[in-house]
């Protein structure tokens, strides 16, 4: 299992990870904007509400800094802006399925589910 962090701006992602590139160095492992997703059954409501003239905005972009992959996304402008505080999550990677079925469930139990667990796009 591996956790890395995840981090919400508000339009400037591209801006901040180049220059985290600048400084640690490397490239980005992954690099999607809005425009380029794809439209799929499971994404409505989720991502297929971005305004237009946010498709060049960053929908997820990671970067390698050693044995830690630091990712970050621009939150839209018709979703809840992010404060200094509110903006960090963290993203946990598990080996098999049932896996991410017992973390999620242990989390989940007495939690605030945002988004159930769910086949998506970006992962597999």
């Amino acid at each position: 299992m591996v956790v890395n962090p995840y981090v919400n701006f508000n339009g400037n992602t591209e801006e901040v990870f180049n220059f985290y590139k600048s400084i640690f160095g490397g490239e980005f492992a992954f690099l999607q904007r809005y425009k380029d997703i794809p439209k799929e059954d499971n994404t409505e409501g989720c991502v297929d509400e971005v305004p237009d003239a946010e498709g060049n905005k960053i929908m997820h972009i990671s970067l390698n800094i050693g044995s830690t992959m630091l990712m970050g996304t621009d939150v839209p402008s018709n979703m809840e802006q992010v404060k200094s505080g509110t903006n960090l999550s963290l993203c946990i990677s598990v080996d098999s399925r049932e896996d991410a079925d017992r973390i999620f469930a242990g989390l989940a139990e007495g939690g605030n589910v945002q988004m159930p667990l769910q086949d998506m796009f970006w992962g597999d």
